[in-house]
Parts: C-alpha cells; sequence; structure tokens
C-alpha cells in the first residue's frame, strides 16, 4: 500500500489541506441543514422555497465531492465524518421542528453568508500555495453567492 504524494512543498501541503478540510465542512454541514430546512419549511412560499432548497443541496454535495477529491489528489485525507463535522462547524444552526418560509430565508441568508465570507477566505489563503485549488474554491464561492443572492432576494 502506497500513500499519495503531493505535488506541493509540505508547509504549501499543510495550509491547502486545513482550507480544503474547512470547505468540506462548510459545504457538508450546508447540505445537511438545507435538507433539514426542506423538510420542515411551511408557509405561502412553501413550494417554490422546497424545490430551491434542493438545488442548494444539489450543490453543496457536488462541490463537497469536488473539495474532498482534490484535497486526495494533493495526499491529503478529507475528513466527512458526522463526529468531525459535529465538532468542527461553524456554520450557524436552524431551529428544529417546522419552520415558517421566512425563517427559512433568514436563516439560509445567514448560513450562505457565513459560508461565502469563510470561503473568501480560503480563496486568498490558497493565492500563493496553489492555485488549481484556489480556482475550485472561486468557483464554489462563485455558486454559493448566486444560492446566497437567490435566498436573500425573497426577504
Amino acid at each position: 500500500m502506497s500513500a499519495i504524494t503531493s505535488p506541493l512543498n509540505p508547509e504549501d501541503k499543510k495550509v491547502v489541506g486545513n482550507v480544503l478540510q474547512g470547505a468540506l465542512i462548510d459545504l457538508l454541514d450546508l447540505s445537511l441543514l438545507t435538507k433539514q430546512a426542506h423538510w420542515n419549511v411551511i408557509g405561502h412560499n412553501f413550494r417554490s422555497l422546497h424545490l430551491q432548497l434542493d438545488k442548494i443541496v444539489s450543490s453543496a454535495r457536488k462541490h463537497a465531492d469536488t473539495v474532498a477529491e482534490r484535497a486526495v489528489a494533493l495526499g491529503c485525507n478529507p475528513d466527512g465524518r458526522a463526529s468531525t463535522l459535529a465538532k468542527t462547524s461553524e456554520v450557524p444552526q436552524l431551529e428544529t421542528g417546522y419552520i415558517h418560509d421566512g425563517k427559512v430565508v433568514a436563516a439560509m441568508t445567514d448560513i450562505l453568508g457565513s459560508i461565502v465570507r469563510r470561503m473568501r477566505e480560503r480563496i486568498e489563503a490558497t493565492e500563493k500555495p496553489d492555485l488549481v485549488t484556489q480556482d475550485i474554491l472561486i468557483e464554489i464561492t462563485q455558486d454559493l453567492e448566486k444560492h446566497h443572492w437567490m435566498i436573500e432576494a425573497q426577504r
């Protein structure tokens, strides 16, 4: 059995590995929280919001896979276990039970906004050590900002 070797020097690998792990946690938590909102949203805008939330879930899951696979390609081990997510997530959490559509919009605006802020920090952190990872993060951030706009516009 052999480990995957990294094209990055050890210091850059550490920086990029930490960035990718943080992005993975954000994206996995986003997918779970958004699905929770999808199941529990109620109100006049239920149908459109229900469908919109599923698009965010699909996007977050796709991007999480891209991030995890990028980590492995660089010789870093992604950790998407539920226990790791529970211990390390910085994403604002939803209330339990049914959530009125207005509260879902407000909560998802905050959730997406917090993730976008951290993703922009990650973009800056990868400028020197790995432009390929930075490019991936830029694409993900662009998509998250679009979702943020579309959710926030419903306030």
